[in-house]
């Protein structure tokens, strides 16, 4: 990967919410630049001074701009295609796209055989301490009952989220499989073990999250809201700066957190 001081990114889906608040972003930053954008929505205008090409031409202009590390947030066949074509380019790639079946997340994977790719469903470093946080709490009550709670805009198309489906794996790896039920109606009781999830879709929520953990005498409650989609592309903007000089591979958000312990 490249020695330089300052990585050179690519941004795909630049038109949409994450990618004009990464073009916006990252323009005041002193570690990146962001010298390519693309979009398949509407092309051939500018975003924060940078021009917005076809995203059709990606393969061409990943190599021609010299790019770095590309930064997805778009869809997860988008994604993959992109994450593909940086395969095949010697590109790096952060990806924050959630949704993907499981041979898509495959295809991902074997891009990482060849170049670095980093994907998370949330880079805030405050869902990244509520994670531990929840790690502890179900290792420590470990006959609590939990539930999971995610609101976000009436726009997203996956649910539950990425990060809602990263908290439940979390507890999974903490206390092993359990059930999922998703919503309750009707005559429902809880059965032991279960973990019930919930989504709710409303407004222009960036994201928040709840995690239950309630005992016969006593509940605790771990959230987190973002305030804005800032704090998701300012971290997906460290992610790409961490990853520009790593070896090919599989990374997560959390490597660069621990770095920077």
């Amino acid at each position: 990967m490249s020695d330089r001081t300052r990585a050179r990114l690519a941004v795909t889906g630049a038109t949409g919410r994450m990618g004009q608040e990464l073009l916006s972003l990252a323009s005041d930053r002193d570690d990146c630049d962001v010298v390519l954008a693309v979009s398949r929505s509407a092309p051939d205008h500018e975003i924060a001074g940078v021009p917005v090409a076809d995203a059709d031409a990606l393969p061409r202009l990943l190599v021609e701009n010299d790019v770095d590390v590309l930064v997805d947030f778009t869809g997860p066949g988008s994604s993959v295609e992109y994450v593909a074509a940086c395969a095949d380019d010697g590109v790096a790639a952060v990806v924050g796209t959630t949704g993907f079946s499981a041979d898509q997340e495959a295809t991902l994977r074997r891009a990482s055989e060849s170049v670095p790719v980093l994907k998370a469903a949330n880079f805030s470093r405050g869902v990244a301490a509520l994670r531990r946080a929840v790690r502890e709490a179900c290792a420590a009550l470990p006959d609590f009952d939990v539930e999971v709670t995610e609101t976000h805009h009436n726009g997203k198309l996956d649910a539950p989220s990425g990060t809602a489906n990263t908290i439940l794996d979390d507890v999974d790896d903490v206390r092993g499989a359990h059930p999922r039920v998703h919503g309750r109606e009707g005559d429902q009781p809880r059965e032991t073990g279960e973990i019930g999830v919930h989504s709710r879709r409303a407004g222009g929520i960036p994201g928040e999250h709840e995690v239950l953990v309630g005992g016969a005498h006593e509940y605790l409650s771990l959230s987190h809201a973002a305030l804005d989609r800032g704090v998701f592309a300012d971290g997906a903007l460290d992610a790409a700066v961490w990853l520009s000089n790593r070896d090919a591979g599989w990374y997560d958000f959390g490597a660069v957190i621990d770095d920077e312990e």
